[in-house]
């Protein structure tokens, strides 16, 4: 029962900011016709800067300088080892059933021989780290980005990306393994890691931005697009990514 009250909680949260989304989606602005929110989002992406500059980021910044970057490592590690039976749903989901097996793989030898994913052995071994959710899988399916979402705390998303959130806490280990007492403890740690891995773009961001909420939101569809064609999107796609690098260098 503690696993389905844990993932129910994931879900009250994503539908909250969901209904609040679409509830404010005739108030935004329309300066962008793929950012119909654009008045709302651009509020909540305010909320998040604030939020990350007056409490997450100096915790990142705090864990980096006094923890180890083996053990940070490690840390990584083991949080992308719990999430990869999502990548492998997902491989299946796809089509990517050689992927699916080498994942496989990847996730078994790590689990085991690399204590619970601390220790990354499987990639030396030549079985790649690979990045697969259920918004690549909708987007592989022919679904459309929808509208760009920015999620409290969560940040960049989309109408398309953002039902992976609760598919991505079903299928992560972590949410069945712990007790409440150790899980969000390791849910706050695994903020905290992601966090400090993306210091280096945040700040990168703050120089050379003149508007940072529409550099995140063009970078987040770049990425996003790169993910979901594997990095050779077709021609069409090509061609929006270039608009899209071309807003970046306005910026």
């Amino acid at each position: 029962m503690k696993q389905q009250g844990h993932r129910s909680a994931v879900l009250v949260v994503f539908a909250v900011a969901a209904l609040l989304l679409g509830g404010c989606a005739t108030s935004g602005q329309q300066a962008d016709p793929t950012d119909p929110l654009e008045g709302l989002n651009r509020g909540l992406y305010g909320f998040n800067d604030g939020l990350d500059s007056a409490l997450i980021g100096p915790i990142a910044r705090a864990y980096v300088a006094v923890t180890p970057e083996p053990v940070r490592i490690g840390v990584t590690n083991f949080f992308a080892n719990a999430a990869y039976p999502g990548v492998i749903l997902n491989d299946l989901l796809q089509g990517k059933f050689e992927q699916a097996v080498e994942d496989t793989g990847h996730f078994l030898i790590n689990s085991t021989l690399g204590i619970f994913g601390l220790i990354d052995l499987a990639t030396p071994l030549g079985m790649g780290r690979h990045k697969e959710d259920f918004g690549q899988t909708l987007g592989v399916w022919g679904a459309g980005e929808g509208a760009y979402l920015v999620l409290p705390v969560l940040g960049p998303n989309s109408m398309r990306d953002a039902p992976g959130i609760a598919v991505g806490a079903y299928t992560d280990v972590v949410w069945y393994v712990a007790e409440s007492s150790v899980l969000w403890p390791l849910l706050i740690l695994k903020a905290v890691d992601t966090r400090a891995r993306l210091d280096a773009a945040i700040k990168l961001r703050e120089r050379s931005a003149i508007d940072p909420y529409v550099f995140t939101r063009e970078a987040y569809r770049q990425h996003r697009t790169h993910l979901i064609y594997d990095g050779n999107p077709p021609l069409e796609d090509f061609d929006e990514l270039e608009e899209q690098s071309a807003k970046l260098g306005k910026l």
